[in-house]
């Protein structure tokens, strides 16, 4: 680890929900809306830290009773939650505190900065664009029907051909241990960060090689 962050950094790779934006409360709340919605059993805000991470379907069929887990009732509830989520998205949700101060010491640094989220494409690059207007993200990519969803490095790497940089050159941060393999699976150097849905343990275990509890400590690894 101590060599690896010796070198110089170029860019910085972000996960979205969890790591720049705290979504969760709109998340789960418009979930357990179209689950009240069904007659079926709603959830705490603390157990939609785990059902969320790997993209929207995957949200819906955890969050489901295990036996109603069938592809109508995902697929209806998925399409009832886009509607439901669409005008309810950014009620609660804001960038985490810090997160403007650390975008703005990046760009002061001449860093290039990139999301790479399991959200919907489209609804990924309208979070960015509507509530991380002030900074220029040089790639934002959301979940594409013809790319495989993280952990599979393949968007990542994708990032680092669009911006020209090699991928041993990125720092990579996100909140769980998706992200953390994700980086490591394409080449980058794994940051997890504290303030997010999952756990130090889960980061950890995941492949982070390193921890951090605030914005800003991420200059302490460039």
């Amino acid at each position: 680890m101590g060599t690896k962050t010796a070198m110089t950094y170029k860019a910085i790779l972000f996960d979205l929900d969890g790591t720049l934006l705290d979504t969760l409360e709109d998340l789960g709340n418009s979930v357990n809306r179209v689950l009240a919605a069904r007659g079926f059993p709603t959830h705490t805000l603390n157990e939609y830290r785990y059902f969320v991470g790997d993209g929207t379907a995957m949200l819906i069929s955890r969050a489901l009773p295990q036996g109603k887990r069938n592809d109508v009732n995902i697929r209806t509830c998925l399409k009832e939650f886009s509607e439901d989520y669409g005008w309810s998205w950014n009620v609660k949700t804001r960038p985490y505190e810090g997160i403007p101060e650390m975008l703005d010491a990046l760009t002061e640094r001449g860093l290039k900065i990139a999301v790479l989220s399991n959200k919907q494409h489209e609804f990924t690059k309208r979070c960015v664009a509507d509530l991380l207007p002030n900074w220029t993200f040089g790639v934002v990519l959301g979940q594409r029907d013809a790319v495989n969803r993280k952990p599979d490095p393949a968007g990542a790497v994708e990032v680092a051909e669009r911006l020209h940089i090699p991928p041993a050159e990125f720092l990579y941060l996100g909140d769980s241990a998706i992200d953390m393999r994700t980086a490591i699976a394409a080449g980058m150097f794994p940051v997890g960060v504290l303030w997010g849905f999952r756990s130090a343990e889960e980061l950890k275990e995941g492949g982070a090689q390193a921890l951090i509890e605030r914005p800003l400590e991420i200059l302490n690894l460039l």
